[in-house]
């Protein structure tokens, strides 16, 4: 009757369970020998059938260890003994050098992407003529001198300076185009600030020497010609 109870009850356990049972078994050979091939102590069972079968494998020796009752010979394992390595050495190394490889790769898209967005910065940069302003009021005030003083020295001589007139005209006229030059932008005239700048200040220091020359030649106007 028990016997009958129980096949019973065992007939009434689910397929599941059964199924979770046997997926949960511990098979602890597989494990020493995983480990082993890991990073795991070095040790194998069966111990006695690898030393039997598979002695160059596992590096499987015998030992007399004195235990008491339990004195004989046992089986132990030495890696140093073993004709194969370890995988895991192979495999950090190999992930190292991964690393290593992502690491590069990454520096490497940094660099591109801080490259590109420099270049933007400078496309930017030469977009815009953020320098011309800053120049704008005096190069207006020393044009103003020069194309009076000249008049004026034509008109005075009544047209006999008309060469000195001429040849500061022509100068002033090489200045003057430098600075629209400058001062253009867009496609073919892509040049930065840094640069506008410079070739500002340079075309400032070339108009304020011609206006110095405007104004002697003024001064010789008003003195020879009365």
């Amino acid at each position: 009757m028990k016997k009958l109870l129980f096949f019973s009850l065992l007939a009434l356990l689910p397929l599941g369970a059964s199924a979770q049972w046997a997926e949960i078994q511990h098979d602890e050979q597989k494990e020493k020998q995983w480990k082993s091939m890991e990073n795991g102590p070095w040790d194998f069972a069966p111990d006695w059938y690898y030393w039997l079968m598979h002695n160059s494998y596992s590096g499987a020796s015998l030992h007399w260890r004195w235990r008491g009752f339990h004195s004989g010979l046992y089986v132990e394992f030495e890696e140093s003994d073993s004709n194969v390595k370890r995988i895991m050495p192979v495999r950090v190394t190999s992930e190292e050098t991964q690393r290593q490889k992502m690491k590069k790769v990454e520096s490497e898209r940094q660099y591109i992407e801080e490259l590109h967005k420099e270049e933007v910065l400078r496309q930017a940069d030469r977009n815009v003529d953020l320098v011309y302003s800053s120049f704008k009021d005096d190069f207006n005030r020393m044009q103003n001198s020069i194309s009076e003083g000249l008049t004026f020295c034509l008109t005075k001589s009544k047209g006999k300076m008309k060469f000195q007139v001429d040849e500061l005209s022509r100068q002033n006229s090489i200045i003057c185009q430098n600075i629209s030059y400058l001062h253009k932008t867009g496609i073919g005239y892509e040049l930065e600030n840094a640069k506008r700048q410079k070739g500002y200040i340079d075309a400032k220091k070339q108009m304020e020497e011609l206006v110095s020359r405007t104004a002697h030649l003024v001064g010789m106007a008003q003195s020879y010609y009365k």
